[in-house]
């Protein structure tokens, strides 16, 4: 009994190995079938890439082969989707269908949910070609909402495509577009050439049906998507979509009233087609003779299995013998080296988490070092920046009122409206600067909201124009007509969510929606949004949108240019606001912005009607003869501001420093003095401190470019009357002189 006992403890080891090594076998053989299935699927796939729909049909029958002997549902499901995608190509598509609910039967009993919404896409594919529509559209939502889910842009481009084909074929031209522009930036970003082309070539299909705009404007853009796809066609020989391209050349030809050129291309494709469609219905011909061939040979396979299963045995044994010591050996060889491993390993943990934590100290100090270097590096850029845009926005002003020629104007204009396009970057600029440095403060005024939308709209109303949009405004009548609250930041907020709706919708509507959610305790909750219809925006791209200079994707922002500063802008003001940006949207389908605001309900009577000077109310006679000293060292811009205030006739001296403005001041008697704050010597805020002890009357404006390091109550402590920001508007520089002087002479009289 005790050697029985003996003979036991010395053959469990070794038949416990025996077993571990039989089983690892086993599963060895699974892995190369598995992975040789996975190698003629992917041959398959790489056939249909390049059309060598002979290849995909062999490569694909292999693998179906090795299925019937084999059964392992992550193989069969990606066999199906490819068997469904050359059906699909080859026009097969009642056997795409049957693929389709087979594959789409097997996933669902799987949690393989990335599969499943490729399964669905494709089926809707197939769907939309057989002309159920409704059907196809409840499978691509499928697909939508799990490639939403997953956050899955590569796949759902193909949701995008089909939906706009779907479109398309519904007679809904101008939807149809809106996907296709939505799908394409994704296909560049990606690298899918194939399918870029095949979007262009439906998009000029989509273009040339529409009816509610320019029949030449949508002639011209369907003629450049065309020639993208056949760039696209020629460099990779899609012969298919070649054939199309001709059908589609042939829908320009006959808009451009090109009748021959019209009937021979489409002579072209229809024969070119036949020809393909041959080439097809002799492949699907092949395939279901092999599919016949198919059932004798599983019998063939079947008869021959048990024979295969006896040599396997047989030579399994002998290399299980041989394998088993050197087994053994590895085993014990690798525990050796973890346990090594380990303790090293263990020992260095430690150091290891010091030196992070030592890291992420030295980064956070860089981080913030760096965010001080960037908001002094910005203030300064855009401080020097003005000076020169100073030049140039008053050398055009200047030369725009001396009668230039007509042709000389058409220059002018583009000139200033280069300048005020810069103008209004460096403020961009300036606004983000201060928001994120904190140093901007909301303001309380009495104000009329519906007034401060309308005009919002009216400043849009020329570029909604130019890409063919309506605005429209749905405003609560119930909200009170007296707010109190910041106006200007409010416009801000709205000018820039509703330009970038402008923006990025073409032939569409935007819509800016005010309700009113709650009101009492003499406040009022507003909600207000801004929706378009335009080319959306990413689920992924969506979390990013607001940060700063960010844009959808390096595509959009060479069509529709900018700087992505406008967002982030609304961002920061809601937030200073007591408020939060939200966004929906959907790519093809448009965009949503919205928020929700608290205004107190004012009491006041009026409101100021101008109050960042928007209409200005001046007598140009009144100051004629009027004497400026003008406090200046840049000498363009001294011979600039003196131009224009003697092309209105007023005297003017011009002082070099903030010295000599002083003493200036105390020898002569000027109406007004403009003073610049950044000189060699005492600065303009040191100067005009200086004349206050001696003057207190004389007004003194501010004619600075303001930085982000100065604050504008600083400067009314200094003694100044008013501000004026370089470059200026003309008629505000000038407003704001005779408000001065204005205000001054009726103090003069009271007393």
């Amino acid at each position: 009994m005790n050697k029985l006992r003996a003979s036991y403890k010395i053959c469990m080891p070794f038949l416990v190995c025996l077993f571990a090594y039989t089983t690892m076998f086993a599963v060895q053989n699974a892995q190369d079938t598995i992975a040789q299935i996975a190698k003629y699927r992917q041959n398959a796939e790489a056939a249909i890439v390049i059309q060598d729909y002979d290849e995909a049909i062999l490569n694909l029958s292999l693998a179906e082969k090795l299925l019937t002997t084999f059964n392992d549902d992550d193989s069969k499901t990606n066999v199906l989707l490819t068997s469904v995608g050359l059906n699909y190509y080859l026009e097969n598509y009642r056997k795409a269908a049957s693929e389709s609910n087979k594959l789409i039967e097997l996933l669902l009993k799987t949690n393989k949910r990335n599969e499943l919404g490729k399964a669905y896409n494709r089926y809707g594919f197939v769907l939309t070609r057989t002309n159920e529509l409704q059907k196809a559209r409840m499978y691509f939502q499928n697909a939508d909402e799990i490639f939403t889910e997953l956050n899955e842009e590569k796949n759902q481009s193909d949701v995008l495509m089909g939906m706009g084909i779907l479109e398309l074929k519904e007679g809904n031209p101008k939807n149809a577009v809106n996907y296709f522009d939505a799908a394409i930036p994704l296909y560049q970003n990606f690298g899918y050439k194939y399918q870029e082309a095949f979007s262009q070539l439906n998009k000029a299909n989509a273009l040339l049906q529409l009816e509610n705009t320019s029949r030449t404007n949508n002639v011209r853009l369907a003629k450049q998507a065309l020639e993208a796809a056949n760039i696209l066609i020629d460099a990779n020989d899609y012969t298919k979509l070649k054939i199309e391209s001709y059908k589609v050349a042939s829908e320009i030809a006959l808009k451009e009233r090109k009748y021959r050129s019209a009937a021979e291309l489409l002579n072209i494709y229809s024969t070119k087609n036949d020809s393909i469609h041959q080439v097809y219905i002799s492949i699907i011909t092949k395939t279901i003779e092999e599919e016949a061939n198919l059932g004798n040979l599983t019998e063939i396979i079947e008869t021959q299995k048990n024979d295969l299963d006896q040599k396997k045995k047989s030579i399994n044994f002998g290399k299980m013998t041989n394998g088993l010591s050197i087994a053994l050996i590895v085993i014990l060889s690798l525990l050796t080296l973890s346990l090594y491993k380990n303790n090293n390993l263990r020992a260095k943990a430690n150091e290891l988490l010091q030196d992070k934590n030592n890291e992420l100290l030295l980064a956070k100090e860089k981080a913030e070092k760096a965010s001080l270097a960037k908001a002094q590096f910005l203030s300064t850029i855009t401080h020097e920046l003005r000076t020169p845009l100073y030049a140039v926005t008053g050398l055009t002003h200047l030369l725009m009122e001396e009668n230039p020629k007509d042709y000389q104007k058409e220059h002018l204009n583009s000139l200033k409206f280069s300048g005020e396009y810069l103008l209004s970057l460096i403020n961009n600029i300036l606004d983000l600067n201060k928001l994120e440095a904190n140093k901007v403060e909301v303001e309380k005024t009495t104000f009329n909201l519906k007034k401060r939308i309308n005009d919002v709209l009216v400043a849009l109303k020329k570029s909604a124009d130019d890409r063919k949009n309506n605005l429209h405004l749905e405003f609560d009548e119930s909200i009170p007509d007296r707010l109190a609250g910041d106006p200007l930041k409010l416009s801000q907020i709205l000018i820039n969510l509703v330009g970038n709706s402008v923006k990025f919708t073409q032939n569409g509507d935007v819509f800016v929606r005010v309700q009113k959610l709650d009101h009492g305790n003499n406040k009022v909750m507003l909600h207000f949004e801004i929706e378009d219809n335009g080319v959306g925006i990413s689920k992924k791209k969506q979390k990013s949108i607001f940060e700063t200079f960010s844009q959808g994707s390096l595509q959009i922002n060479r069509k529709f240019g900018g700087t992505g500063l406008g967002l982030s802008i609304v961002k920061n003001l809601l937030e200073l606001m007591n408020s939060k940006i939200q966004l929906d949207s959907q790519l093809g389908q448009g965009s949503k912005f919205w928020f929700n605001i608290n205004f107190q309900i004012s009491e006041e009577m009026t409101e100021d009607n101008n109050p960042n000077n928007i209409i200005y109310d001046v007598d140009y006679m009144a100051l004629e003869n009027k004497n400026v000293l003008v406090v200046e060292d840049n000498k363009i811009n001294q011979m600039i501001t003196k131009k224009i205030l003697e092309k209105n006739k007023m005297r003017c001296e011009v002082a070099d420093n903030g010295t000599d403005a002083v003493k200036m001041v105390k020898k002569n008697d000027y109406d007004v003095v403009l003073m610049d704050i950044h000189m060699p010597g005492i600065s303009g805020i040191e100067a005009t401190q200086k004349i206050r002890e001696f003057n207190e009357d004389i007004p003194i404006l501010a004619l600075t470019a303001v930085t982000i390091d100065e604050n504008l109550d600083d400067f009314y402590r200094a003694g100044f009357n008013e501000i004026i920001p370089k470059p200026f508007k003309p008629e505000e520089f000038f407003e704001k002189i005779y408000r001065s002087i204005n205000s001054k002479n009726k103090f003069v009289k009271a007393n």
